[in-house]
């Protein structure tokens, strides 16, 4: 090595120990140094690009790394640290390219592997992001950080037995790691293992661990030990490190609202007026005033809005939404009209207007918004749900063959499985496991839900065992129940009965007193359900029908368009229906609670 040249190894060194160190003004005039004689030299370039991408200038760090990799294009330790720079930027689709072009260069960087992993399960894309965990393990067994990913991802397909396996080896092989503690805490806590989580968090934050992520979990986790004050302090925290977050502004709400507290929204109220271009944040506000009835806080808040921003058309849709609740059909529409037409390919604005001009009576014109939709959204059950309204009104055959409750409604009284003697002993067992997973104060406002409390979580993951004894107990009469549908090409339900039907996701909802269901369908569903834990006495009163499900009433008053099914609720029974019939119960006036779980099932995926 001539003298120049071990001169630019030393500066470069140099160089990287002060970026290390954090001490990065000095850091950059060492690679400026280096550059001054050799402008072209791809490692100076490229540490200087870390440099000011560290010092806060994303765009001049991402110019300076693509530069240094134009300088030297065959290195893949350029092109992994540009990939990990998109990562943490969250342009996760680019990085994914880029971490795919380092393992083309190099097929056994595994830090790309891992990369690639942790932005695949960014984008959703969790199968692949667990065959590239998996390929990463196979080559190094003992890289903890790729066992913290592989939980990561499992996690996020809901194996979370599997994901505490994971995260439970990952620490087995570095007990430092303080992500894997602090998602581990998050995990279990998922699990309703509440007592446990907060420990492992408390061990995240001795590793100095912090942060938006722990503060959200530590809320969660003591508002489930009933520890509220605690938990607001966290919630508290968590929002103000991500005002903008909209779970935990709900949850916080949420909590407040429960422990009586007059002004439980003023921090997402805040953070809307902070961040005013942020629509779905003003969105969940606005419901969640609606709901709670604070309507005229709602819309007093969109009117100021609209006054200083102009007539923007998700506004208008809110104030029309807020106005629609009301029952203020006229001004509704006309600010629903203009919404939809500025935002034609907008669900939500179409759907407002739908719901609007049927309630005033103009099914012809509402149905021309529906098949509209229902051309690019042909198994949306939305859509079905406001056709047959539609057609109800103007007396078409279709509402009777796709409304057909006689055939397309049926019970099903469930026999227990083997480890439980009876349905009484297995609903005793599912209504203990509930208890732990229904605790109000960390929920948001369930869409349909009206006091009571839903279980935060997909209860098809939970490994409770009364929770998948009833799971189980529901297959054969599922069996069943497409059996004897039949498929009709001509009919939009039974159209898509090829096979069997596969349980997509579970929930439970306690309803208490004067708890029910508003009417709506399930947009994702195909075939829907509610199987009975406990029914109120008051539920046998046929003229009360407290606490009964009812079929066939829209969301929203529709003239001439009542209930036209009740089913009374049976423990042990098992009640299934088409995911886009309207269904809904009456309200409960007793203390004692009606508690069901649910399921939604889909056609089983075409390989």
């Amino acid at each position: 090595m001539t003298g120049a040249a071990a001169d630019v190894s030393a500066q470069l060194a140099r160089a990287g120990a002060l970026l290390d160190a954090g001490k990065l003004g000095e850091a950059a005039g060492a690679c400026l140094a280096v550059l001054s004689s050799e402008p072209a030299n791809p490692a100076a370039t490229h540490l200087l690009g870390l440099i000011r991408a560290r010092s806060g200038d994303a765009a001049a760090g991402e110019q300076l790394i693509r530069r240094s990799i134009e300088f030297s294009p065959h290195d893949p330790s350029l092109r992994l640290n540009l990939a990990t720079f998109l990562r943490r930027h969250g342009r996760l689709a680019d990085a994914v390219r880029a971490y795919r072009r380092v393992l083309q260069l190099d097929p056994g960087q595994l830090a790309a592997h891992h990369g690639l992993a942790l932005s695949l399960e960014g984008l959703g894309r969790v199968v692949e992001a667990e065959a590239e965990c998996r390929t990463l393990l196979a080559a190094s067994p003992q890289d903890a950080r790729g066992w913290s990913a592989l939980g990561l991802i499992l996690t996020r397909r809901g194996r979370l037995p599997e994901a505490e396996s994971a995260y439970r080896r990952a620490l087995a092989l570095n007990p430092r790691l303080g992500p894997a503690q602090q998602q581990l805490g998050a995990l279990l806590a998922r699990m309703d293992r509440a007592q446990e989580a907060l420990e492992q968090l408390a061990r995240a934050q001795s590793l100095g661990m912090r942060g938006f992520d722990l503060s959200l979990s530590r809320a969660r986790v003591l508002a489930q030990l009933g520890r509220l004050a605690e938990a607001e302090r966290d919630y508290a925290h968590a929002v103000q490190l991500s005002p903008r977050h909209v779970q935990a502004q709900l949850e916080l709400a949420r909590l407040r609202q429960t422990c009586g507290d007059a002004e439980f929204a003023r921090s997402l109220i805040a953070a809307v007026g902070q961040a005013a271009e942020d629509f779905e944040l003003r969105a969940k506000l606005t419901a969640l005033l609606t709901r709670t009835g604070h309507a005229a806080l709602a819309e007093q808040l969109l009117r100021e809005e609209l006054q200083r921003a102009g007539l923007q058309p998700r506004l208008r849709l809110l104030l029309s939404q807020v106005l629609r609740e009301g029952e203020r059909l006229a001004e509704a529409e006309t600010h629903a009209l203009e919404a939809a037409a500025a935002l034609p390919d907008d669900a939500a604005a179409v759907e407002n207007v739908v719901s609007i001009l049927l309630s005033r009576g103009r099914a012809q014109e509402a149905l021309a918004f529906v098949r509209a939709q229902r051309v690019s959204q042909p198994l949306s059950q939305r859509w079905l749900a406001w056709e047959a309204t539609a057609a109800r009104l103007l007396g078409r055959d279709s509402y009777r063959e796709w409304f057909d409750y006689e055939r397309l409604v049926r019970s099903y009284p469930l026999e227990p499985p083997a480890a439980f003697g009876s349905m009484a002993a297995l609903n005793a067992a599912l209504i203990q496991a509930l208890a732990a997973r229904q605790r109000i104060a960390v929920l948001p406002l369930a869409p349909s839900v009206r006091n009571g409390s839903q279980t935060a979580h997909d209860l098809v993951a939970d490994p409770e065992p009364a929770i998948q004894a009833v799971l189980a107990a529901c297959a054969p009469a599922l069996a069943e129940y497409t059996g004897a549908l039949g498929c009709d090409a001509r009919h939009p339900f039974t159209a898509r009965n090829r096979a069997s039907a596969v349980i997509a996701e579970a929930w439970s909802v306690q309803l208490g007193r004067d708890g029910y269901h508003v009417n709506h369908y399930h947009d994702h569903g195909w075939i829907s359900s509610a199987y009975y834990a406990a029914v109120p006495e008051e539920s046998d009163d046929t003229a009360l029908r407290s606490g009964w499900l009812k079929f066939g009433e829209p969301r929203f008053a529709v003239p001439d368009a009542t209930p036209e099914l009740h089913v009374r609720p049976v423990a042990g029974m098992l009640v299934l229906f088409p995911s886009y019939l309207w269904h809904g119960t009456n309200p409960i006036h007793g203390m004692q609670p009606r508690i069901a779980l649910a399921f939604d099932a889909v056609p089983p995926a075409v390989s």
